[in-house]
């Protein structure tokens, strides 16, 4: 494996890192004063939309679709370091239209929508207009199988009707959240991996009902969010059901497998900004007689850090070689490592920061604390940490099967 940068990798790097100095981290705090100014979850910082217009006039934009007709033509190895630039700020994967669920709804839309759906939905998602939301997550059963998921798919005439309370549809409470992809059950009889199917819905259509948005550790995420939603027989035409009936699964598995190494990217880049925060902080702080950056107890975090990121992107580089190379079900258990490696990798390592800044860590002075509590949320988004041990343990077995 050659995990060497392309040159192509290379530029797009300089353009991103030169782009992330000049425009992304001096406007976080313009983007918070902003948001603070106005109903959170009722309009979108102004700062965002000028730097999504200036994101998209130097090329930078949709880079995650390996598609070339509507993004960028990279394959999974040649985003991830990418991705990895964009995970150094919570503002910057927006900016560049590379944010989640929209990445992830992008592809599904791209990989299994009919022409009409892609012309509706795809196109204004890939030019930034409009922003979409995942509902598969349901309050009342253990999502983290996901046959026990009980929100019903029914078909009715040239309709579809959908029942259900879904939750943790991240990106509902956005205004321009337009479109939700809702995964239900439309065959209980059907086998196993058969009964399930995505369907596009409206936000705006009747029986849509955005109940709240849950905080993430007293966090709101606005005014992306995290939201309760009641579906109360809702209908929409039989066209807006994606790529066909009982068909849910191989969706979520053409989904899940690049949105992982998406996540993991991003996380290695928090935990770099973590460890640079770190570094920069106990060069002039001193504490019994000597600087920080002295004390044995800070260089051993320092030292445990770079290995462990080290490490973790290197994991992640050959799960997303693999997924180029032999495919996401040939990758699953390096696809299972690294969602496990990476958030657990990052989550001590900002711990650390945190530890060595002190009480300034706890703040909001610094993206540590909110940094951590949403690489909190990733030890169970996409499966929790025990699911894809299990994953890796299974595949370990049969080698001696």
């Amino acid at each position: 494996m050659n995990f060497e940068y392309s040159d192509i990798v290379k530029e797009y790097q300089a353009k991103l890192n030169h782009f992330m100095e000049e425009y992304v981290y001096p406007n976080e705090q313009t983007y918070r004063e902003q948001l603070d100014e106005q109903n959170r979850f009722a309009t979108v910082p102004p700062i965002m939309e000028e730097l999504k217009q200036k994101a998209k006039e130097q090329g930078l934009w949709n880079m995650f679709l390996p598609e070339s007709e509507y993004g960028a033509g990279l394959s999974n190895l040649e985003y991830a370091p990418l991705c990895e630039i964009m995970g150094r700020s919570a503002i910057a994967p927006e900016v560049f239209n590379c944010a989640a669920p929209d990445t992830g709804n992008m592809e599904v839309l791209a990989r299994y929508g009919s022409k009409e759906q892609r012309d509706e939905w795809l196109t204004p998602l890939l030019e930034g207009e409009i922003r979409s939301c995942f509902s598969m997550t349901e309050p009342d059963v253990a999502s983290s199988d996901a046959t026990n998921i009980e929100a019903s798919i029914i078909r009715d005439g040239d309709e579809y009707i959908i029942n259900g309370t879904k939750w943790w549809s991240s990106g509902a409470g956005d205004p321009r959240c337009k479109i939700a992809i809702v995964m239900g059950k439309n065959d209980p009889e059907a086998s196993k991996y058969k009964q399930q199917s995505m369907i596009l819905v409206p936000l705006d259509t009747p029986g849509v009902n955005v109940k709240r948005t849950l905080p993430v550790f007293g966090y709101d995420h606005a005014p992306h969010g995290h939201a309760e939603i009641e579906y109360n027989n809702v209908r929409v035409p039989a066209s807006n059901m994606i790529l066909g009936e009982g068909r849910g699964f191989e969706i979520a598995q053409g989904r899940l497998g690049p949105g992982r190494i998406h996540h993991c990217m991003r996380t290695i880049g928090a935990a770099e900004r973590a460890l640079e925060i770190l570094c920069k902080r106990v060069q002039d702080r001193e504490a019994f007689g000597k600087k920080l950056a002295r004390q044995g107890v800070i260089q051993e975090w320092i030292a445990d850090a770079r290995m462990d990121i080290e490490q973790a992107r290197l994991l992640t580089l050959k799960a997303a070689y693999m997924m180029d190379t032999v495919g996401n079900k040939e990758a699953k258990a390096e696809i299972a490592m690294i969602k496990v490696v990476a958030p657990n990798m990052a989550l001590k390592v900002i711990d650390r920061a945190i530890q060595a800044l002190g009480a300034a860590g706890v703040s909001e002075d610094f993206p540590l604390a909110a940094s951590w509590a949403n690489i909190r949320t990733l030890r169970l988004a996409d499966g929790p940490d025990e699911v894809h041990r299990r994953t890796v343990a299974r595949q370990e077995l049969k080698k001696y099967q």
